[in-house]
């Protein structure tokens, strides 16, 4: 198996520290406010790392945390008058109810922020011990970037570079303009803990270093998380732990790549947030994971129109097919192997989901040639598509309760004339009568909708 490694800049040949056993850890969610499809994704491909690791053999102990303590939680406790642990705690039931209905399944362990106070005390109580942290007259705490040689190595710049490349928080009591804060102190109606140097809370840094040290120990087999976090968080991550300890806090880095809304960055600031909730409640949730698994993981997705209604129609289709297998009485007990040994080796390929989603095209069309020939056969492959992509989260409903789905859905939003006519005008293009095709287009027109060609189908839109 081979995974892309951030902090190498190249595919490495995956070996664990301890042989069949692997400690992963990814970066979760700040529970300042609902999830949104860029959480989603990030907690849905570590989730298919880990069961993909378990499918190669592998034991894997793996770690997501919550921060449940920060500047923007503090924010949002202010602007609601709930106190900030209870707003913490408040929406941390919310996204976890929202995963469920994703079915994005839970980690071997939750890390939080507020359960490790004590064990990020000791460890900033160490670094300044060692000289590599330093305390205000104001009771804050920084990390001395200077104090530690490799600064920079995960996201491959110098400190110049550094400086140049983040918005730096201006405090006239650090020595370093790049420092960071490990502890800071607390201001008036701000949660708090009591610590040596006076009340405050942790900086967001060195929560993920002490909840991995507690969880882990000193060195992590693969900590994954965003892109956008390579630097500065991943990059301080690695400054304080290898600071404390002497040794590699993390063998391999993963990083996912992040959401974009129509070739724009997801922010709340442009207003173009996707958040699960909504995409839940529009979409099944296999919908949605065949969509943002097309991209491999490490590319970004830019969320278009037709993005989300294109897999849905993908997934109706593939379902037809196994539907029509299971009307004409076809029955297997066999599997196809090679399409579960092809998938290990797109998966074993630094986990390219989007590889073996194209294969499904493939598949399907054989196995429509099979069901027409009443061959048996094909189910022995609709069988191993079921076995082997449910670790996607996909082809684990019943076929009628998708094709159900989607066909309410689609009579909601557009009249059942409007989708018979979409329906023969592209079986006449696929028979390449582009004569019919035609005139079936010009009334869908004539009734007020626009019908767009895809890859592998079609869309409707109102005109």
């Amino acid at each position: 198996m081979k995974i892309y490694n951030t902090l190498s800049g190249r595919k490495e040949e995956f070996i664990p520290q301890v042989e069949g056993r692997v400690n992963m850890y990814a970066c979760g969610i700040t529970v300042s406010g609902e999830a949104h499809i860029g959480h989603a994704y990030q907690a849905l491909i570590y989730d298919i790392i880990r069961k993909f690791l378990e499918k190669c053999g592998y034991i894997v102990d793996y770690a997501r945390n919550y921060t449940d303590v920060d500047d923007k939680i503090i924010a949002k406790s202010h602007e609601t008058s709930i106190p900030a642990d209870k707003y913490a705690e408040m929406m941390i039931e919310k996204i976890d109810h929202e995963m469920q209905r994703l079915q994005v399944d839970e980690p071997t362990r939750w890390l939080k922020a507020t359960c490790c106070i004590e064990d990020i005390i000791d460890f900033i109580k160490v670094l300044i011990e060692k000289g590599h942290a330093y305390a205000t007259a104001d009771g804050d705490v920084y990390f001395s970037v200077e104090s530690f040689k490799g600064y920079g190595k995960l996201s491959h710049r110098n400190l110049e570079d550094a400086l140049s490349g983040v918005r730096i928080e201006s405090d006239e009591s650090k020595k370093n303009a790049l420092d960071f804060a490990l502890w800071k102190s607390a201001k008036a109606g701000e949660i708090f803990w009591e610590s040596p140097w006076g009340k405050g809370r942790p900086g967001w840094h060195i929560e993920c270093s002490a909840m991995n040290r507690k969880a882990f120990g000193e060195c992590l087999d693969i900590h994954g998380g965003g892109r956008d976090l390579i630097f500065p968080h991943h990059e301080n991550e690695i400054a304080q732990s290898e600071a404390l300890s002497g040794k590699p806090f993390a063998k391999y880095w993963i990083h996912n790549g992040l959401i974009k809304v129509n070739g724009q960055k997801m922010s709340k600031s442009l207003g173009n947030s996707l958040l699960l909730s909504d995409l839940l409640d529009k979409y099944d949730p296999e919908t949605i994971k065949f969509a943002l698994l097309q991209t491999n993981y490490r590319n970004d997705i830019n969320v278009t129109d037709n993005l989300f209604p294109d897999a849905d129609k993908h997934m109706y289709e593939f379902y037809k097919i196994i539907r029509s297998a299971e009307e004409k009485g076809l029955q297997s007990e066999d599997l196809d192997s090679e399409i579960d040994e092809k998938f290990n080796r797109g998966m074993g390929d630094d986990f390219n989901t989007a590889c073996v989603l194209a294969d499904l095209f493939g598949y399907f069309k054989k196995i429509k040639a099979k069901i027409n020939a009443g061959d048996n056969s094909a189910m022995a492959s609709i069988n191993q598509i079921r076995k082997t992509y449910s670790l996607l989260g996909l082809f684990r409903k019943p076929a009628k309760d998708f094709i159900a789905y989607y066909e309410e859905k689609t009579r909601e939003e557009f009249p059942q004339e409007v989708v018979r006519l979409a329906e023969l005008r592209l079986e006449a293009k696929r028979n390449k009568d582009y004569q019919t095709a035609d005139k079936l287009r010009a009334e869908i027109t004539a009734l007020g909708y626009a019908v767009k060609d895809t890859k592998d189908g079609y869309t409707l839109a109102k005109a």
